[in-house]
């Protein structure tokens, strides 16, 4: 019988996880199948005890549940540090976050190594919880900025317990930019339809750094126009939505997924 996979996630249309591990599964001649499901927040535990009951292998868990998933599914010790899931294994009835290291991935699989490195993550919310945790377990010196200083301010002390991180607001961007060795922006600035917007422009940058963009609506936003024309290497967001999701495929079905086929399954679509 077809083993079932899905996302759940409000609003879910926009997701491409189904294209990608749809390839996987192709390329490997596994009797499986991902879909995308929408499901309110008032509907998410009867969700998730339907998926497990009717048989699914596993689910993905995307905005804005990552948070509340714990509450219902016990998390894995990176799950409940960061305090948000995006995974949910049915075998093991756990949670995962594997968010952190696919940002994680993405950056060693372009050659960057982020211990002892200054690593600076723009915005707060679930996405940056998981890269500043990651970050600061491999030996970065992490600094967060975000709009609302408050919040960077809450995360930055909840993950030093994890590493050395600080928190800031956006007054001082450009010099907090130009100290940084690697810049990761998890905000939606520059994403599909303002796509003109960036936090960070050329003349903040130099040929010595990373910028890593999340957004891969368009896939080349204009932070990464920037970053190439100050010389800067650049990561776009399809790394990462491809790593972080062969992670869940490996935790789901003990097999290494083919990340070379879903990440053309993503890009061709794009």
């Amino acid at each position: 019988m077809k083993k079932v996979f899905g996302v759940i996630g409000d609003p879910i249309s926009h997701s491409l996880s189904p294209v990608m591990h749809n390839a996987a599964f192709d390329h490997l001649e596994m009797d499986c199948a991902y879909h995308a499901f929408q499901v309110k927040g008032e509907h998410l535990r009867e969700a998730i005890v339907g998926a497990r009951y009717l048989g699914f292998g596993g689910l993905n868990v995307t905005i804005p549940h990552k948070e509340e998933v714990l509450k219902i599914v016990e998390g894995g010790k990176m799950a409940s540090d960061i305090g948000a899931a995006n995974t949910i294994d049915f075998r093991r009835m756990k949670a995962f976050n594997t968010d952190g290291p696919g940002a994680l991935d993405s950056l060693q699989d372009n050659g960057i190594d982020v211990s002892g490195k200054d690593v600076l993550v723009l915005g707060a919310g679930g996405a940056a919880r998981a890269i500043v945790y990651i970050m600061a377990i491999s030996g970065a010196r992490v600094t967060v900025l975000n709009r609302t200083e408050d919040k960077s301010l809450a995360l930055a002390s909840h993950m030093s317990m994890f590493g050395n991180v600080t928190g800031k607001g956006l007054g001082e961007i450009p010099t907090d930019v130009s100290a940084s060795d690697v810049i990761i922006n998890t905000t939606s600035v520059g994403m599909y339809p303002d796509v003109d917007g960036t936090l960070v422009t050329s003349d903040m940058l130099d040929s010595s750094q990373v910028v890593f963009d999340l957004v891969y609506k368009p896939l080349e936003t204009r932070l990464l126009k920037e970053a190439r024309m100050a010389g800067a290497k650049t990561i776009d967001g399809i790394t990462m939505l491809v790593r972080q999701g062969a992670r869940s495929f490996e935790i789901w079905n003990d097999v290494r997924p083919p990340v070379d086929v879903m990440e053309r399954s993503v890009r061709d679509v794009l």
